[in-house]
């Protein structure tokens, strides 16, 4: 079996710890198993992996996130990246491509589709291998996941079978027909004909897809079909594959699972009041305090509420009026303002628009032990570091040196620099000029050159 995860998104429906560089799916809030602290997709791989279901799983998402999945999820998944955001059908697509035409699957292989961030349980996983098998029996060319609804949601496309399917049997019932986002009245309608809602989990084979792909692109590799992905149409896959299909099948799975795609859903499943730097007092009730700053956090006398500190903001919000967080803010300023790369972390301390035009910028960076940056130069700043904590190697326009705490160096405009952590590397990072997240050039170097 091979399993697609869909990470897309960018957003602020969790603000301020969620941004444009750093969707929900990637917050370490959750606590795992004997101890320390997990993300959405660090659980939901963790799970597939614990349930024996593939080792093959490949992330299909935009070149935006690929920094923070390679921090979070290494070598355990493939990685798919959009040349642009388009939809869920062309993400599908293209990761499909890759199966077919890099890894060179057999059309026959089983491929499953579904979110990378569900809050889920063991059921799940287990109704994902039955969906796979009934795909493999030839019993639909398209098998979904209907997740018993638990009421008349106006929030989930739904899935009516033509029969109402039992959940605890795994067996696969035709599908009628599919609604989308139906009104309250509609919805409860639905649920006595035995509708589902529509998980966004979809198992085929291989050689189905690709018979869809080449529709639109009949290209022999993977890349070529990857630089012409604008010319796959932007849509979703429900509606121009799971819609369109003439042979769907759907199972039924009666477990837990949620989005937690708001504060009030997410800290419901938080094992802990505070995380971070953050004390609540005896007179708060259903109070959840996170905070992701340095300075201390204290909340006392208020209840139902969520108080959130990043280096993109602070919230304080009533749990219920968490839903509608996204459209008040925005507003406020886009730079992320807290970044997880492949390398480690950034942090913005400061950013300022002088009375000349000219921009400062000053970061805190670490990068964990045994990584490295790239080896690039900026045509329109300048930088001057300030090792803090920790050791490393620096390559200046060639030249190579030891760098540890106290040492500092400036690096002029056009100059080649890079860095390599021997142990954990902190150093803050200024930057005056012109500055643009594309005034970056990178070149080709080999670390390993100068660790022989």
């Amino acid at each position: 079996m091979e399993i697609i995860l869909l990470s897309g998104g960018s957003g602020k429906r969790l603000w301020p710890l969620s941004n444009n560089a750093r969707s929900k799916q990637f917050l370490q809030l959750l606590e795992k198993p004997g101890g320390g602290m997990e993300s959405m997709v660090q659980r939901v791989v963790r799970q597939i992996l614990e349930a024996n279901l593939s080792a093959n799983i490949t992330i299909a998402t935009n070149a935006s996130q690929s920094d923070i999945i390679l921090n979070q999820l290494g070598q355990l998944i493939d990685m798919v990246t959009e040349p642009e955001r388009r939809d869920t059908f062309p993400a599908i697509a293209l990761a499909a491509s890759y199966l077919a035409l890099e890894k060179k699957c057999s059309p026959d292989e089983t491929v499953v589709v579904m979110p990378c961030d569900p809050y889920t349980e063991t059921g799940y996983f287990e109704t994902i291998r039955y969906m796979a098998r009934a795909v493999e029996s030839g019993v639909a060319e398209m098998v979904l996941m209907g997740i018993t609804p638990t009421y008349p949601s106006t929030k989930f496309g739904y899935v009516v079978p033509v029969a109402k399917p039992d959940a605890g049997t795994h067996e696969p019932v035709m599908v009628k027909r599919f609604t989308e986002k139906p009104s309250a009245e509609k919805a409860a309608e639905l649920l006595e004909e035995g509708a589902l809602w529509n998980g966004g989990i979809f198992a085929f084979k291989l050689g189905y897809m690709m018979r869809i792909v080449r529709k639109y692109l009949n290209h022999d590799s993977f890349a070529e079909i990857r630089s012409d992905y604008g010319k796959f149409p932007k849509i979703s896959f429900d509606y121009e594959v799971a819609e369109k299909a003439s042979s769907v099948a759907v199972i039924a799975y009666n477990g837990e699972w949620k989005d937690l795609g708001t504060w009030n859903s997410l800290t419901a499943e938080l094992s802990s009041a505070t995380i971070g730097n953050a004390k609540t007092g005896p007179d708060c009730n259903n109070v959840h305090a996170i905070n992701e700053l340095d300075i201390p956090m204290f909340v006392n006398g208020i209840s139902d509420a969520v108080v959130a500190a990043s280096p993109d903001g602070i919230l304080v919000c009533g749990k219920e009026y968490s839903e509608t967080i996204k459209s008040h803010v925005e507003s406020f300023q886009t730079r992320p303002m807290f970044e997880e790369r492949r390398w480690g972390t950034y942090r913005v301390l400061d950013y300022k628009q002088l009375p000349d035009g000219v921009c400062s910028l000053t970061k805190v960076i670490n990068i964990e032990s045994g990584r490295n940056t790239s080896y690039q130069r900026h045509l329109h700043c300048s930088e001057t570091i300030m090792v803090t904590d920790g050791e490393g190697i620096m390559v200046h326009d060639g030249e190579f040196m030891r760098i540890g705490r106290g040492d500092a160096v400036t690096i002029r405009n056009g100059e080649l620099h890079g860095f390599r952590a021997l142990t954990s590397l902190t150093y803050v990072e200024v930057q005056i000029g012109e500055l643009s997240e594309d005034d970056v050039e990178r070149i080709d170097f080999d670390w390993n050159s100068i660790l022989a």
